[in-house]
């Protein structure tokens, strides 16, 4: 038996490979894949933009993605053969104190992670350690299920931000994960749900989410000081300023985008006279993913909306340079194996 995969040698360079099946090994499974989506993050890897510390090359990308357990490796539940499932991508080591206080993103034992370090999801198969399964209803929706890592990262800046009944929250940014913090929020019945995107377009979409203001960046000085809880997910240069501008006195902020150099940085002084309490998300604890999982199975969040293109593997160029590209027409691409 065979497998497909994408391989990024090298910063630009990427070819499809064909190879034996990968088998899994003692307390791994092999998931045959069913959609694995593009984000931002997997472009970097492609352009050679992502932190040295955060990649390995040559390395199959990947990291969100949804299938079908087909195969269990030594001392794992051949039960989970036939599951439909996702799975965290951190390969966290589960034995240092970060790890055993619950905040399994913040592992001191090691970077590994499914999609940079280690093989991931733009393939057929795609290798994990069974412990990082999280199983799916029987019936769920392969194609949207590929969103839950995003969701995740969501469900972890939601508990960051401790979100309220009745406050006044902004979402700046207006992609994948803006739309998925749009659709989680709202359902927390905020007082006003106002998402910044200098993209009309966008801005837009986000109200048939459950936004109930949409304000481009210009529009949104006039709001500044006005919400309770601002949630950035867009990690452009001048977010995560902007997002401590809209915070009111008191008020809270979580930054979720991936910022590089030459980001504005937050006013130190605006900072201290707002006494304002500012979080970071990078990936998502274990428990973040539960709760992704269980709330799309409840039907609280629905990603599928925000897929706007599909292709196969054999396609991966033309897909990857969809992502980040500008058009607001774009939002998640799924490869399909």
């Amino acid at each position: 038996m065979t497998s497909r995969a994408i391989v990024v040698d090298r910063p630009g360079t990427h070819r499809l490979t064909t190879g034996p099946r990968p088998e899994p090994g003692p307390g791994e499974v092999l998931v045959e894949v069913a959609a694995a989506g593009i984000c931002m993050s997997d472009r970097e890897v492609y352009d050679g933009h992502r932190d040295a510390a955060f990649v390995r090359y040559p390395v199959v990308p990947g990291h969100e993605w949804s299938g079908t357990v087909v195969a269990a490796g030594p001392g794992t539940d051949p039960a989970l053969v036939g599951r439909r499932t996702v799975a965290e991508g951190f390969r966290a080591c589960g034995v240092c104190e970060r790890c055993r206080c619950g905040e399994t993103s913040l592992c001191t034992g090691g970077y590994a992670e499914t999609g940079f370090t280690e093989p991931g999801a733009f393939a057929d198969h795609v290798v994990v350690p069974a412990r990082l399964l999280h199983p799916l209803r029987d019936d769920a929706d392969l194609r949207a299920a590929a969103l839950l890592e995003p969701a995740a990262v969501i469900a972890a800046a939601v508990r960051a931000g401790r979100a309220r009944p009745g406050e006044r929250v902004a979402v700046v940014g207006a992609g994948t994960l803006g739309l998925l913090a749009v659709q989680w929020l709202a359902a927390g019945s905020p007082a006003v749900l106002a998402v910044v995107d200098p993209r009309e377009a966008r801005g837009a979409l986000a109200l048939g989410f459950g936004g109930s203001l949409a304000l481009t960046p210009d529009e949104a000085e006039l709001a500044y000081g006005s919400f309770d809880l601002v949630v950035e997910t867009a990690g452009a240069a001048t977010t995560a300023a902007l997002s401590c501008l809209l915070a009111r006195r008191g008020g809270r902020v979580v930054l979720t985008g991936m910022f590089t150099e030459g980001a504005v940085g937050i006013d130190p002084v605006h900072l201290s006279l707002s006494q304002l309490e500012v979080r970071s998300v990078f990936g998502a604890p274990s428990s973040a993913w539960v709760e992704a999982v269980r709330a799309f199975d409840l039907g609280l969040i629905d990603p599928a909306p925000l897929i706007t293109h599909e292709f196969p593997l054999e396609r991966f160029g033309e897909a990857v340079a969809l992502v980040g590209g500008g058009d607001p027409g774009t939002g998640k691409v799924l490869l399909l194996p």
